[in-house]
Parts: structure tokens; sequence; C-alpha cells
């Protein structure tokens, strides 16, 4: 029997990366998962990979009717929702000093305020004991060059984790979080930088990893899916790294 067997589960950023790698480990171990993203094709090409234990909605976390619609569909087809992980994040770099209103409010709005009321619309159709898994970063906790709002939103998530574990801890639910390093995702080919810039970039992450490699998305999945499971039944409010040792060892 799968760890998740029975269970339901909402990811978004669903489609791609870390998103479906860990659909596929819980659809792997007898979930039903819903995917919520913005690209429908990107959408039906997963479902297609995931097969007949998924479903696919289409739309935008900063859009707070398709958040509503997303928890009614999901609550509608499959039942109370049992795992949410909160995983849409944009990534794109720029220094303070270049960095204008647009932007800033555009980072925010989907890394901040989009996982916030991932989170808010779901609770009314969470069941008791469900638990709720917020994607931060190690950027978090350094000074990387061009990453202000990347950084300051991801430590943002890591305080609400904290706060909304507090409140959700007299229900059963736990809320966790879990950071990952550098991962080799899509999500590098879209934070703005040069093709030259960009490879020079990963080749010194490496360089600073323990393991001195990227990790991958199937990697950070199956830490998602030990928060998800009752394997972790008394961790809640913590974040759990998944970086290959950047700066760490």
């Amino acid at each position: 029997m799968g760890k998740l067997e029975g269970k339901v589960a909402v990811i978004t950023g669903g489609s791609s990366g870390m998103g479906l790698a860990t659909a596929q480990e819980f659809v792997n171990h007898g979930a039903k998962v819903v995917i919520f993203g913005r690209g429908q094709e990107a959408l039906d090409t997963a479902t297609a990979q995931l097969g007949a234990n998924s479903h696919a909605i289409k739309g935008d976390v900063t859009n707070l009717a398709d958040l509503d619609r997303l928890y009614s569909e999901t609550n509608s087809k499959f039942g109370k929702i049992d795992v949410l992980f909160i995983n849409v994040g944009q990534g794109k770099l720029a220094p303070i000093a270049d960095t204008d209103e647009a932007f800033f409010d555009s980072m925010i709005d989907v890394n901040f305020k989009g996982s916030y009321f991932s989170l808010q619309k779901a609770i009314a159709h969470l069941s008791p004991k469900a638990s709720v898994i917020i994607t931060t970063s190690w950027l978090n906790e350094i000074g990387f060059g061009g990453s202000s709002l990347l950084s300051a939103s991801k430590a943002a998530l890591r305080s609400l984790v904290r706060v909304a574990a507090a409140e959700l801890a007299a229900t059963g639910i736990r809320v966790n979080a879990v950071s990952p390093g550098p991962i080799g995702t899509p999500f590098w080919g879209k934070i703005g930088l040069p093709e030259d810039v960009l490879s020079g970039a990963a080749e010194a992450i490496t360089a600073q990893t323990a393991l001195k490699r990227f990790g991958t998305p199937e990697e950070v999945a199956k830490v998602v899916l030990f928060l998800a499971s009752d394997d972790s039944s008394y961790v809640i409010g913590e974040e759990i790294a998944v970086h290959g040792g950047i700066n760490a060892v």
C-alpha cells in the first residue's frame, strides 16, 4: 500500500519541474492528484503522464476567484483535501538599484500573495490532519546578488509556515516547508540571465555544493512525500533543506 493511499492532493505549479515530479510521486503512492497551473498545454501533457488518478485545473494563483474554483472543483470531484503542496514561484533576478515598482509587484504577487491566498482559500477544504507543504528556497538564508525580491518573498513564506502551523495545529493540520537548493528545473531558464552568465552561475553554484551537482526534481519530491505522509506526523512548522550541502558543509 502506498503512503498516500486514498488521499487527495492538490499541487499548485504542478505541470512541470518539482511540482510535476511530486505529482508523480504522489500518484505512485496511491493519491488522487489535482494539478493547478496557467498553461493548458503543459497541464494536458502532465495529466497524460500522470494517468487516471490525476486532474488538471487551469488558473492563476494571483487570481483569488481561480483559487476558489480550484478548491471547490477539487472538493466536488474528489472530496476534502488531505495534502496541499504550494509550489508556484517566480524566480527572476534584478539588482535593487534597477528594480521598478512593476517588477516588485509581480514578484510579490506570485511568490508571496499567491502562496498566502493558496493557503488561506484552502483551509475550509482541508481534511482533519491534512498536511500543507510550502516551497521556500535556500536563497532566503544568504545574500545572493540580484535576488532581493526572490529571497525576501521566500523568507516571508518561511515566516508564514511558522504562523500557519501555530494557528492550525489545534485542528491537526500540519504546515511545513521544503527549501530546495540548486535543482535542475525549467526555473533556472526563467530567471532573466543571459545564457553565458547563467552557465557561469551554475558552475559557481555547483562548486559550492558538497555533492558537486545540481539536485533533481525527484529528489525534492521524495522529501515532499515525507512531509505529506504520516511518516512526518510529529513534524510541524519546520523547513527541510534539500540543497546538496551548499554553503553548509
